[in-house]
């Protein structure tokens, strides 16, 4: 990037819970910079605390310490510029396409031509165009995957976060869902936070990479992938970034 503006910051946010009768540590000091524009990803093994700190960063927890910003301003429970994409979707099976993108905006009070054409615009960014009046069950698992997406995106915000949302997709739709997420990320530049435990998946998207350790999550390193757009998963350069990632990274609990 040539110029780094930082949208987002994070300083000493930790967050603990109490499990039976010990308090246990799930999160410990994190202090981050996302940067405007950005594609960012959070990357740790599994049940690291991960989720957590996106939940954090979403306003879905209140860390019990650590202060979050967002345009310099302290941000404290969700907000609406803020907006997230789960691994499972919950989308309204009685609702089609349409009206599960369009949801955000309507319940927002939006006239249904405004709401309506904001929806239309993110189901045709995503690829769907002719499923608008579709229900979820009629629908792959990727194309599940594009409907929350444009539902994310319908709310236009300036920061979308991500909680592995192709985990549950077979290996030839994650890839291709992999190509869509960058592909619609360079076409609207929004600033993406995007977790993962998947390594190429993180080398292949990530402008940036912060991999944290085993639970209690810390920041361990980052990395920064000096590849081209689109990234090639057999190129030596990429291979040897991964095999780097791979020996820092510490084993699933």
């Amino acid at each position: 990037m040539d110029e780094k503006t930082v949208k987002l910051s994070l300083r000493g946010v930790s967050q603990s819970y109490v499990v039976g009768d010990a308090v246990r540590d799930a999160i410990v000091d994190i202090s981050l910079d996302v940067y405007d524009n950005e594609f960012l990803v959070i990357l740790g093994p599994g049940q690291c605390g991960k989720t957590v700190l996106l939940n954090i960063i979403g306003g879905l927890e209140r860390p019990i310490e650590g202060d979050i910003r967002l345009d310099g301003r302290p941000v404290v429970g969700s907000h609406p510029r803020i907006t997230m994409v789960f691994q499972k979707l919950a989308l309204m099976p009685w609702k089609t396409v349409m009206q599960n993108v369009g949801f955000g905006p309507e319940i927002a009070g939006e006239a249904r031509r405004d709401w309506f054409l904001e929806a239309q615009k993110c189901i045709d960014l995503v690829g769907l165009n002719g499923f608008e009046k579709s229900y979820p069950h009629e629908l792959s698992g990727g194309m599940k995957q594009r409907v929350g997406i444009a539902r994310a995106y319908a709310s236009d915000p300036e920061i979308l976060l991500m909680d592995e949302p192709f985990g549950q997709l077979d290996a030839q739709t994650r890839y291709a869902m992999e190509i869509e997420i960058q592909r619609i990320w360079q076409q609207e530049r929004r600033t993406v936070v995007f977790v993962t435990n998947n390594i190429e998946e993180a080398v292949y998207l990530g402008d940036r990479i912060v991999l944290l350790s085993k639970w209690p999550a810390r920041i361990k390193a980052v990395y920064e992938p000096d590849l081209p757009r689109p990234r090639n998963m057999t190129d030596p350069r990429f291979l040897a970034i991964r095999k780097t990632i791979a020996d820092n990274m510490d084993l699933a609990l």
